[in-house]
């Protein structure tokens, strides 16, 4: 079933997330999954009121918009965290801190200043804690409701206690003594400092959901639309009043702008887009042209044959942003830590306050101030966005080479495999034949055997003669041949010149013989091209104890061939798809496998693999066999690729975890213990967050090898 979506402004942290996705999953929706790095909720309406859903999330405090169809496949319109106009995060903080400046500044000044007069420290402090109370408050005090406390609960009890002690001691308890029970600056700076911290926090968020905005970037807006009624044949039109059938007209340096099949001239297209080869390809009439990849050189027309979520581009869109909804299995470490995280953090707190005042007679300032510091320091943000930003940046750097990738579990799955098969025929090799010898008997020439191999071939079907008469094409001439017959598995037989010719399979691989009346006059050595970077990728592969498989159902001699070559010592020849499954099983049960395949013939075992990897052409991005795509036919290369991208992005997760648990099991004894005050307990908390965002950043740099 198709998800619906909602855009949620005012997420703060993955608890907030997770905040949300307990009440939408109370109203009954399913498969329900809320990232608040992207700022989405998706879910599967069953029989739910969509606008009980809408209203259930705002009444939490958060804003909500529905995401139309159309905005599900493009850059997200509005970031989660953004609010419109006057309550966007920039003009809160740039407010806030205008006020708090003032305040910290009575710390360093006399006891007489002004600015240590109670009365003004309240009236600059409140506007301050007023934005606390709309921007921490009411979240808060939802997630309270519903049992899962969030970061928002934190900091608002935090600087609520420092603002309202303030207020007790200064004006009712203590007002002889005012000056030592004013801590309005740290109500004020703890919410100021939270909201600079989100703010880094949101810049850095925006450049991990980078990728979808720029492939959404590659969708022109306009095409030029054949007409017989516009001037020139040829009209300006939005790409959304495009449709099949329809015919456009793209010229040199021009992006194309949906997929199409050329009907008129020829260009190379740079599909860097969908392969990840920068090289640019010719295409000409008959040939299939992809939207958002671009003209380099010539001018062409084509016949439109896909729109809107059809295209291939957009479908590339959708792949991204479900795989950056499905988080790796590590996640649920962070998630379990971080759904109790909130009520630890406030036990130890007030377990601070009674300690410090009534075990180690501090004064009550002290007590206070040191419990306030457990609460901000402890927040479990970093800890939360240990995961979705690392899983961002690496599907989002993947998409751009070329590799589509279904699920962030799935990069977790990757860095686990232990062995990978290979299917043979358009996997190792390209599927395309080439001529390794031709060796002439019986005093025929050459240029004879040619064209009769030319002109008997040019009448098959098979994938073979095909490749052959590509590869004969300029140098042999086409011959009147009479009766041809095409025999199924044996050859293929004619008449020249009243005379027998046929072309059978001799007894070796790879070989074929041309016969003319019955006596044989050339046998002709085939070989199947062997794809670029293969053996490299294999080296690759024994080096980091992964060990390749051959799994074929081409005959033992050809397997075995290639296999040598290559660098494979495991082989399966001549194996059927059931046979294939069987395999996969057996393999399975003694290592995690996965498999490589052309998404076609090897589906089944592709799905039965532990990851199943497939070489799909550009049209080919919604297979539903393989949980990863490589777009780019040519080469191998690109599974290296993959299988680093899973083993970095797991060490990133790993590291994120690490160092957000530690900073927390450092910092909180630290805060205990008076050694770090509020408002450096808030600058530190930013810091966390930034940082784990900022390792994830790391891996866009990473080569992958």
């Amino acid at each position: 079933m198709e998800k619906q979506r909602l855009d949620i402004s005012g997420m703060d942290c993955t608890n907030c997330a997770m905040t949300i996705k307990k009440v939408i999953e109370k109203t009954g929706a399913s498969d329900v999954s809320v990232n608040f790095t992207t700022g989405e909720a998706a879910f599967v309406l069953k029989n739910n009121d969509l606008n009980n859903i809408v209203q259930s999330v705002k009444d939490l405090g958060y804003g909500v918009a529905i995401a139309a169809p159309e905005q599900m496949h493009t850059e997200n319109h509005t970031h989660s965290h953004e609010e419109e106009g006057i309550f966007r995060i920039e003009n809160l903080l740039i407010f806030c801190a205008l006020l708090t400046a003032p305040l910290l500044l009575h710390m360093f000044l006399d006891e007489d200043s002004i600015l240590n007069q109670p009365w003004l420290q309240l009236i600059l402090s409140t506007p301050v804690f007023i934005v606390g109370c709309f921007r921490f408050g009411k979240s808060a005090w939802e997630s309270v409701k519903i049992m899962i406390p969030n970061m928002d609960v934190l900091i608002f009890v935090g600087s609520s206690a420092a603002y309202f002690y303030s207020i007790a001691g200064a004006f009712f308890l203590h007002p002889d003594h005012a000056h030592s029970y004013l801590f309005f600056e740290t109500s004020a700076s703890i919410i100021t400092l939270v909201l600079t911290g989100n703010w880094i926090e949101h810049l850095s968020v925006k450049r991990t959901t980078s990728a979808i905005g720029e492939l959404s970037k590659l969708q022109k807006s306009t095409a030029r639309l054949y007409s017989r009624f516009a001037e020139g044949g040829f009209m300006e039109v939005e790409v959304k009043d495009i449709q099949i059938h329809d015919v456009v007209m793209v010229s040199e340096g021009e992006q194309i702008p949906m997929d199409g099949i050329v009907t008129e001239g020829e260009c190379w297209v740079d599909e860097s887009l969908i392969s990840g080869e920068s090289i640019p390809v010719l295409k000409k009439k008959g040939d299939q042209v992809i939207g958002g990849t671009l003209c380099k050189e010539g001018n062409f027309r084509f016949s439109v044959n896909r729109i809107g979520k059809d295209t291939t581009l957009q479908q590339i869109i959708s792949l991204v942003k479900s795989a950056q909804e499905n988080q790796p299995e590590i996640q649920r470490i962070g998630d379990k830590v971080s759904a109790v995280f909130v009520p630890v953090v406030l036990g130890i707190s007030a377990l601070t306050f009674l300690l410090c005042y009534f075990v180690f007679n501090t004064s009550s300032e002290v007590a206070v101030m040191n419990s306030i510091a457990v609460l901000v320091i402890s927040c479990p943000c970093a800890m939360g966005l240990a995961t979705p930003t690392a899983v961002m940046v690496s599907i989002g750097k993947a998409a751009k080479q070329g590799i589509l990738i279904r699920g962030g579990n799935t990069l977790e799955q990757l860095s686990e495999i232990k062995q990978i098969v290979f299917d043979k025929t358009g996997t190792l090799t390209t599927g395309e034949f080439r001529i390794k010898n031709i060796e002439v008997l019986n005093n025929t020439s050459l240029s004879d055997v040619q064209n009769l191999i030319f002109s008997l071939e040019s009448k098959s079907v098979h994938p073979i003669a095909k490749s052959i008469c590509k590869i004969l094409k300029s140098t042999a001439q086409l011959v009147e041949l009479n009766d041809v017959k095409e025999i199924r598995g044996q050859g293929i037989i004619g008449k020249h010149q009243n005379q027998s010719i046929e072309l059978k399979a001799g007894n070796l691989a790879g070989e074929l013989i041309l016969l003319k009346e019955n006596i044989e006059i050339a046998h002709i050595y085939i070989e199947d091209e062997i794809k670029k970077e293969v053996k490299e990728v294999i080296t690759w592969l024994h080096q980091k104890g992964i060990t390749p498989i051959l799994l074929s159902g081409d005959k033992k001699e050809n397997c075995e061939n290639l296999a040598k070559e290559v660098g494979i010592k495991e082989v399966y020849f001549e194996q059927k798809p059931e046979d294939k499954l069987r395999v996969m099983e057996e393999l399975n049960k003694k290592a995690k496998t996965a498999m490589v395949g052309d998404g076609i013939n090897d589906a089944p075992a592709l799905t039965k693999a532990y990851v199943g990897i497939s070489l799909g052409g550009a049209t080919d991005v919604a297979k539903k066999s393989a949980q990863v795509i490589l777009l780019n036919n040519q080469s191998l290369i690109q599974v290296k690729e993959v299988l680093s991208l899973g083993k970095i992005t797991l060490r990133t997760i790993k590291q994120n975890l690490f160092w957000a648990l530690l900073y927390n099991v450092i910092a909180i004894p630290f805060a205990a213990f008076g050694f770090l005050m509020p408002m450096f307990a808030a600058i530190a908390m930013a810091c966390s967050d930034v940082f784990v965002i900022g390792n994830s950043l790391r891996i866009k740099t990473k080569v992958l090898n």
